[in-house]
């Protein structure tokens, strides 16, 4: 599987790892809430996953973070 994520969107899933909700994720990159979920959308479409927490893991396991 050939995947090739944003910066942001490896910005907000290595958040996500550390277990920050969007909302803090926000805060911590400046950006809103919702351009952070944006994000995360985008990555759990691109690796074909339906949750952050899964897509995260997968992300991994394919050295994209």
């Amino acid at each position: 599987m050939q995947v090739a994520l944003s910066e942001r969107e490896k910005d907000c899933l290595r958040w996500v790892e550390e277990g920050k909700s969007s909302w803090e994720i926000g805060v911590i990159l400046r950006v809103s809430e919702n351009t952070v979920n944006f994000h995360l959308k985008n990555a759990m479409r691109k690796l074909e996953t339906n949750s952050r927490t899964h897509c995260v893991p997968k992300a991994i396991r394919l050295g994209l973070i």
